[in-house]
């Protein structure tokens, strides 16, 4: 269970800092062009969304690697569960089905780390 839970780590750290990076740092313009609602939205929500991505990327995977805060991990999961279900909302209201898909598996992914570092694998 362990060897699972790293791997869905490793995954949801490796997606949530390129989509992180992408939204809090990139010209919005330049988001824009590949995100359809970027321009929907406010410019400062879409950074809040970036830094949010960012730091749950970062806080899923860095106290395992370093060995400090690991409680860290599942609330990193946990605040990513809520960025997603956000997300999933907000695509459901746009009817961008294939958005909810993808959002629903992050949410998904990001609940399993949580409850099995919490309840299953504590480190």
């Amino acid at each position: 269970m362990n060897i699972a839970l790293r791997v869905v780590q490793g995954l949801l750290a490796i997606a949530f800092l390129m989509a992180g990076f992408q939204h809090g740092s990139q010209p919005l313009d330049k988001v824009a062009n590949s995100i359809r609602w970027v321009r929907d939205v406010p410019p400062a929500l879409v950074r809040v969304i970036g830094v949010s991505e960012l730091l749950g990327g970062i806080g899923i995977v860095l106290p395992a690697l370093t060995g400090v805060l690991p409680w860290l991990m599942p609330s990193a999961g946990a605040g990513l569960m809520l960025v997603m279900g956000s997300a999933s909302f907000f695509h459901v209201s746009r009817r961008e089905y294939s958005a909810v898909a993808m959002t629903g598996v992050l949410f998904a992914l990001a609940a399993f780390v949580a409850y099995g570092r919490w309840v299953l694998v504590p480190v």
